[in-house]
């Protein structure tokens, strides 16, 4: 696979991120112009891709949200948008309900009664845990508050602010803000707060690139995908566009080949604002033409494989890493054979890999839950590289795997060239491998796994895509 095409296609996704606002996110000019080009290549190559329209709540935040205290502006560290909160600046005492500050996860705004005592007009001061956050807000502003702070637990490792959502546009429309366990404890004392939001929170027509190869069994179908939006924060070159211009250059060399298989790729939208893409694909073929679902034999994700202190991490198909208790999803009969495709590549080189959990953070998840085999690559996102991942892979043990992880410094420069090359390469030789194979995964199994070696005990939380779904108003 040549790494200048996918590098290629890196600086074409930057130019269009810099030409709108810096980023590509789902609903904006950035997504689009992003649609349009992988459209045009996937067209000058042969193949006639379908582009697959969708609706979806849209949230953005247009500058940082601000709370002051007693004449003082809190701490940005303290602070954080509620995704789908409304816009607007509000000055009025706040007042707590249903919670001391104690640490815990609270019911605090949990049901309408708690607000018996309220003040309309007031701000109201809650504490996380037990209901999602939409419910608190929603409660909230039933109440007549006028804007809603939710600070965090104080339990070990939910001290910081919450970065959390209200799981839907037009849960209210007062701003609705997340706090650090210490600074809502500095508000219980009441006083005059004054919180300022600005943000765009409404429904949006978003888009799915499809192309199928023209050769190949449709019956044994290959699916491929990569989520092609970034987050609105930044023009996200690692996350995804290094997957997204992976699997094009792919896709363009496959052109020309014929293949016993089908080979169809996805590239999803609205990734980052819940699997929104691949969900809406899945949901639309169980409904209206579940044999072409149920063609599909097995699905390929890949999501961030280019990070600037990467890891080699296969999705761990057979569960030998992770389990329910590490957050890990059942991956259906078959991934492991995936799993031992890649590693078995990798060994072939001489390239250490790991493992990383199924999480449902990435676009997998709907194909998982339809029983269809599933794997993948992916070099690491916000968690900590390891010692002994650092002595696998290089880099530097102690910190994140991409330190511009949903940030807007997630440009050209956030790209490790090697280890985007080195899983171009093994998703390029997995791809073509079970699209030539026969799709017996069971008989492929028994070879494969005889012939792999032990994997290391290297592992990675994947650590990606939406997170505080426990808290949301509808499953991510």
């Amino acid at each position: 696979m040549p790494a200048g095409k996918v590098l290629e296609h890196l600086e074409v996704f930057q130019a269009i991120a810099t030409a709108n606002n810096g980023n590509r996110a789902s609903g904006t000019s950035g997504y689009r112009g992003s649609v349009d080009y992988v459209v045009g290549r996937l067209r000058a190559a042969g193949y006639a891709p379908r582009v697959q329209t969708f609706s979806f709540p849209f949230f953005q935040e247009v500058s940082p949200a601000t709370v002051s205290a007693g004449g003082r502006q809190l701490a940005a560290a303290d602070v954080a948008v509620m995704t789908y909160s409304g816009s607007g600046t509000v000055t009025a005492p706040v007042q707590a309900v249903g919670t001391t500050g104690e640490p815990a996860a609270s019911t605090s705004g949990c049901e309408a009664g708690d607000f018996a005592d309220f003040v309309p007009g007031n701000i109201a001061l809650l504490q996380r845990g037990t209901c999602p956050f939409g419910v608190k807000a929603a409660n909230a502003a039933a109440a007549g508050a006028s804007a809603v702070l939710i600070f965090n637990t104080g339990l070990p490792g939910a001290e910081g602010a919450i970065a959390g959502t209200l799981g839907d546009p037009g849960v209210t429309t007062v701003p609705v803000v997340g706090l650090s366990y210490a600074a809502g404890v500095a508000l219980l004392g009441g006083g005059e707060v004054t919180v300022r939001t600005q943000t765009v929170s409404e429904s949006r027509e978003t888009f799915n690139v499809l192309a199928e190869t023209r050769s190949g069994d449709p019956e044994r179908t290959v699916m491929v995908g990569a989520h092609l939006d970034s987050v609105p924060q930044g023009p996200g070159i690692n996350d995804n566009a290094s997957g997204s211009a992976g699997i094009l250059a792919i896709a363009e060399v496959l052109a020309g080949t014929e293949t016993a298989n089908a080979v169809r790729f996805a590239w999803w939208g609205a990734e980052e604002f819940g699997l929104l893409g691949s969900r809406h694909y899945v949901a639309d073929l169980k409904t209206n033409d579940p044999a072409t679902l149920g063609n599909v034999a097995l699905y390929l994700n890949f999501d961030m494989i280019g990070s600037p202190n990467h890891g080699r991490f296969v999705y761990d198909g057979d569960a030998s890493a992770f389990g329910p208790d590490d957050g890990s999803v059942p991956a259906p009969a078959g991934s492991a054979v995936i799993e031992a495709a890649f590693h078995e590549h990798f060994g072939s080189l001489g390239l250490a890999s790991g493992e990383t959990e199924f999480s449902g953070r990435s676009d997998y998840g709907p194909f998982i839950a339809e029983g269809i085999a599933s794997g993948g690559l992916f070099t690491g996102a916000e968690g900590i590289k390891t010692v002994e991942q650092a002595a696998l892979f290089g880099g530097r043990a102690g910190i994140g795997y991409d330190f511009c992880y949903h940030a807007s410094c997630d440009d050209l420069s956030n790209i490790d060239h090697r280890a985007l090359d080195e899983m171009t390469g093994a998703a390029s030789a997995v791809i073509l491998r079970f699209a030539n194979s026969p799709l017996d995964l069971e008989e492929e199994g028994r070879r494969l796994l005889a012939a792999v070696a032990p994997v290391p005990a290297a592992t990675a939380d994947q650590g990606h895509g939406p997170s505080n779904a426990a808290e949301a108003s509808q499953p991510h």
